[in-house]
């Protein structure tokens, strides 16, 4: 993955509407019209952390708020404020490792579909190449 950075700090604001302390998205790539390239680097007091890793509920926000990102953008080239979105559900998630704070996971979010305001997502994070979570997410976008 590329190490341009389009957007990262207080400038995915302008993409998702999660504010700190649940913000689990510092850094994005690369955005296209079907897919996003994301990424977050772990920090201690990251409010998903235990014991020196982030645990579940943190990957799959992390993966939901990539998401929200993808969805955002086109709100933010508009000149708007980024809409809310929910996860509808979530189906063959696969986690391999919860990583160490101080990685830096990599994020790949490709669109499958779009109905209706929900959208069909495949999601797979990595760190350093290595396999971290993978899964399918359907996210309804609230516009």
């Amino acid at each position: 993955m590329t190490d341009t950075v389009l957007f990262e700090g207080t400038q995915l604001y302008q993409l998702i509407p999660q504010r700190e302390p649940i913000v689990m998205v510092s850094h994005v790539y690369q955005i296209t019209d079907t897919d996003i390239k994301s990424g977050l680097l772990v920090n201690e007091d990251n409010i998903f952390c235990a014991n020196g890793k982030l645990t579940e509920p943190g990957l799959i926000e992390h993966i939901a708020q990539s998401a929200a990102a993808f969805a955002g953008y086109p709100f933010f080239v508009a000149g708007k404020q980024a809409p809310l979105g929910y996860i509808g559900e979530i189906k063959k998630l696969r986690i391999h490792q919860l990583p160490a704070a101080g990685s830096m996971l990599r994020t790949h979010i490709q669109l499958v579909s779009e109905v209706m305001g929900i959208s069909l997502i495949t999601a797979e994070t990595t760190v350093n190449d290595t396999p971290v979570v993978s899964c399918q997410m359907k996210i309804f976008i609230n516009e």
